[in-house]
């Protein structure tokens, strides 16, 4: 067994037999169902959320930073990651007219929405504070057509741009290099009880990015195979770049499979993405794959532990800026406290990323020569997080 893997089972083990020892204590309620949005009477929801970490980078770069991620990625100090307030109303058959609109600050705000090498919209450094901005309508068609228009959840992906809503606190690879948000237009449709699917038309594939005027496409289905088991795919298709030729397109395909237990969740990931690069010499076929596997296991009471295995290939640097394939485990333990309206997470987590490649490695503490920091094949990362949530009920 290497190292990495040692490291990161005996983190999960001692996390294991710390939750069983202090959760046979609690008789708070689960935290799965803490995560099951609460049906209200009212078509009107508001709420707040702040997320603060601090991530202990144990190369110690000069620079505290996580190299090539968005999220998460200020090391070796107290980091005010996000905050975010909101209100929103549900589309429904008594109210069919529904919206959303919330605005976010944060770390994890500064550069989720952009990708190497593209031009950015314009004002985007105030327009990535929108959280939300859509309205959306159900209309009376079958079971019901329901129409978004505006900045949206994204469509694709397993994991959030909010740690509050995922197994762990850092997130993937996957999910740092996939859209969190779209700017566009959406219609969903339940074919049957089973069966979802959506049709959606957007501004490109990182809505604060404007490589061109031209809009993508794509779709997904969801696809409930058991009352436990769920099958999803997400398909995009649209220009990235300033040449709009349908031979320099991005194809992307992102697909899940998740397991919904009583106590436990496990689900699996796997993206491929490819292009042709318009502006280098012989126009490459720039290609992607990743893959991981989150497995989430509510012990009792408060106390819940997760592991996600996980890896990234970026062949041609695209995605991340660097030629680089990543292999990376988290380990994480998590403590919730609800209170009426309120939720407090607590969440301590090891992480450890390994990359290989002509571009890859993460930064270390000196530098190779004035103004060019060092950079080594693997980061151990040790992290507290505290997540607060207000949700109206």
């Amino acid at each position: 067994m290497s190292p990495i893997t040692t490291l990161s089972s005996v983190c999960l083990i001692v996390a294991l037999l710390t939750a069983s020892a202090f959760g046979q204590e609690s008789g708070n309620p689960s935290d799965l169902a803490s995560r099951t949005p609460t049906i209200s009477t009212s078509p009107w929801h508001y709420g707040a959320y702040v997320d603060v970490g601090y991530v202990g980078n144990f190369n110690f770069p000069d620079n505290h930073l996580w190299r090539h991620r968005a999220t998460a990625a200020h090391h070796n100090e107290l980091s005010p990651n996000m905050g975010l307030a909101y209100v929103r109303k549900d589309a429904r058959e008594t109210s069919r007219w529904g919206m959303e609109l919330g605005f976010q600050g944060g770390r994890d705000s500064e550069e989720f929405a952009f990708l190497v090498g593209e031009r950015r919209v314009e004002g985007s450094d105030v327009l990535r504070h929108l959280h939300r901005a859509n309205v959306s309508y159900l209309a009376p068609v079958g079971k019901g057509l329901t129409i978004t228009a505006g900045l949206f959840n994204s469509l694709m992906g397993y994991e959030s741009l909010y740690a509050k809503d995922n197994a762990n606190y850092t997130r993937s690879w996957i999910a740092d290099n996939t859209p969190y948000m779209m700017f566009g237009v959406n219609a969903q449709y339940p074919v049957s009880d089973a069966l979802t699917v959506t049709a959606f038309v957007v501004s490109s594939y990182y809505h604060l990015a404007h490589p061109n005027d031209h809009p993508s496409y794509g779709g997904r289905w969801i696809w409930k195979a058991t009352p436990r088991f769920t099958l999803m795919q997400t398909l995009y298709a649209g220009p990235d770049q300033p040449n709009t030729s349908m031979e320099f397109w991005r194809l992307y395909g992102n697909q899940i499979l998740e397991w919904k237990g009583d106590d436990v969740t496990i689900a699996a990931s796997l993206d491929i993405g490819t292009e042709r690069i318009a502006s280098q010499p012989d126009n490459p076929r720039a290609f992607v794959m990743g893959g991981n596997l989150v497995a989430r296991w509510h012990v009792a009471g408060p106390w819940s532990v997760a592991l996600r295995p996980e890896f990234y290939w970026d062949r041609n640097g695209r995605w991340t800026g660097a030629e680089q394939f990543v292999k990376a485990i988290t380990s994480t333990v998590e403590y919730q406290l609800p209170h009426k309206w309120t939720n407090t997470i607590v969440r301590v987590e090891h992480r450890y990323d390994d990359s290989t490649g002509a571009g890859g490695g993460f930064f270390k503490s000196g530098e190779i020569r004035p103004g060019v920091p060092g950079i080594v094949p693997g980061q151990h990362l040790f992290l507290l997080g505290v997540l607060v949530s207000f949700d109206s009920l």
